[in-house]
């Protein structure tokens, strides 16, 4: 069973659809059971860091996810969730996240000099594979994905990076370590290349 986590805050329909498309058991909860009972996690996201990490400690989801991960169970973070799986962020304040990655979220406005990119990162753009992951098995090189945000992945541990993209500097866009696996970017938006990346998440594991 694949467990699409809703604390409140994301376009769970979508991307459930997306699943849908490799698996016949995909669910949307937000149950500590189902939780511990499915075989893969699935944490999407849409918003501001602060109310995503507010309401998943409300609802205890926060520790919840956490187990899980750390006891081996494969997850993927996508958008807003892929930024949850890190230490902090830095949007609009300074939150603490799940803390299962290293890494800050920063805002692109924070470091890209050219005045003439438009902030958020919005629309489509190029992947490059930094590490082999299974996560982009049988994707083409240089492919594109969709993109939606402002806030960005800094971090010193290069070994979690498995894409970059450019836009104004070169960022983190996906992250393989061990179970954990997190895209910026939305697979359930990038059509092809972004479903062979679903696909992929649910065969790997």
């Amino acid at each position: 069973m694949i467990a699409i986590i809703d604390y409140g805050m994301g376009n769970l329909r979508s991307v459930e659809t997306a699943f849908e498309k490799y698996s016949d058991n995909v669910v949307i909860t937000d149950e500590a059971s189902v939780i511990h009972s499915a075989d893969k996690l699935v944490l999407p996201g849409v918003g501001a860091f602060r109310d995503a990490i507010d309401l998943l400690q409300e609802k205890g989801l926060d520790k919840i996810i956490c187990k899980e991960v750390k006891a081996g169970k494969p997850i993927l973070g996508i958008c807003l969730g892929f930024q949850l799986l890190f230490n902090d962020s830095f949007e609009n304040g300074h939150y603490q996240g799940l803390g299962l990655l290293d890494g800050s979220i920063v805002s692109f406005k924070d470091y890209i000099k050219d005045v003439k990119l438009k902030i958020p990162h919005m629309g489509w753009n190029q992947l490059s594979f930094s590490n082999s992951s299974k996560l982009f098995n049988n994707i083409p090189i240089n492919s594109h994905v969709y993109f939606v945000h402002t806030y960005f992945l800094k971090t010193d541990n290069n070994d979690i990076v498995a894409a970059t993209t450019n836009y104004g500097l070169e960022f983190p866009s996906a992250v393989a370590y061990q179970n954990i696996y997190g895209t910026q970017f939305h697979p359930e938006k990038s059509q092809s290349v972004g479903l062979k990346i679903v696909e992929n998440f649910i065969e790997l594991c």
